[in-house]
């Protein structure tokens, strides 16, 4: 796979509440087996375009390509069914249900033959051991029960639970909104090493981050949103954070950087 295919692709998206334009003529790309972060000031648009993406809200114009084909997602479920799956910043878990129950949540797992077909009878055991194996591989061996519930957790584990879930069920695309918000250092940085873990295993990311030192450490590029447009996309290696919050604020243009606005 070339490292330069795009997976997810957003064409001249549009979005109006009343009189007010939240995405303007928007594109986006994302690369097969990168951590794209995607950034932009307060009302800059860039959380309706990835709710455009992952399918809570549609688009007024414009078009969104997976795997170089036109689709249309009606809402989060139909994004998910093609395998787009989002670890939303309050994390959309149930705090009261058990950690493999979370995991399975909307798409619990039936036993085999009649008991399933016709009891639809759960097969508890199954989502119990593969909740714990996708767990395990995420490096959370902290988490040895997995009946107990998810209120019991700490922060940073709810945050892995939501992200083991994203990258258990996810084929094309996982997308974390402000995955370390409210968390501590040591909770955070566990979070960093989960991204890098689901992009070694070949999943493209999509992270959403006001926290510039973290987008500079995991990201391979990084999406510039100001004014509901995509002004630039710059890598860490060119651009520096101050670059990119000048961009972002619109205090430098971004053509006017030695690398330009658009890195490869």
């Amino acid at each position: 796979m070339s490292e330069h295919k795009v997976v997810l692709e957003a064409r001249g998206l549009v979005k109006r509440y009343g009189h007010v334009t939240a995405i303007d003529n928007a594109d986006f790309e994302l690369r097969a087996g990168e951590v794209l972060a995607v950034i932009g000031d307060n009302g800059a648009g860039k959380s309706t375009l990835i709710k455009a993406l992952c399918g809570a809200v549609q688009p007024d114009a414009g078009e969104i390509l997976l795997d170089g084909k036109p689709v249309k997602f009606s809402s989060p479920m139909d994004a998910r069914e093609r395998g787009i799956e989002t670890v939303y910043q309050n994390l959309a878990v149930s705090p009261s249900l058990a950690i493999s129950d979370n995991m399975y949540l909307g798409r619990e797992v039936r036993k085999p033959g009649i008991l399933g077909k016709v009891f639809r009878m759960l097969d508890k055991k199954a989502m119990h051991d593969n909740a714990k194996a996708k767990l395990s591989e995420l490096g959370l061996l902290t988490i040895q029960n997995m009946n107990q519930a998810v209120e019991t957790l700490s922060g940073g584990q709810r945050q892995g639970v939501a992200v083991a879930r994203a990258a258990a069920f996810a084929r094309h695309v996982v997308i974390m909104d402000e995955p370390t918000a409210a968390l501590g250092v040591k909770e955070s940085r566990r979070v960093l090493n989960l991204i890098n873990d689901v992009r070694s295993k070949g999943l493209p990311v999509i992270l959403i981050s006001h926290n510039m030192p973290h987008v500079f450490e995991v990201a391979d590029r990084i999406h510039i949103h100001r004014l509901g447009q995509r002004v630039a996309v710059v890598k860490p290696d060119t651009h520096t954070m101050s670059d990119a919050v000048a961009i972002m604020t619109g205090a430098l243009d971004p053509n006017d950087h030695p690398a330009g606005a658009f890195c490869d």
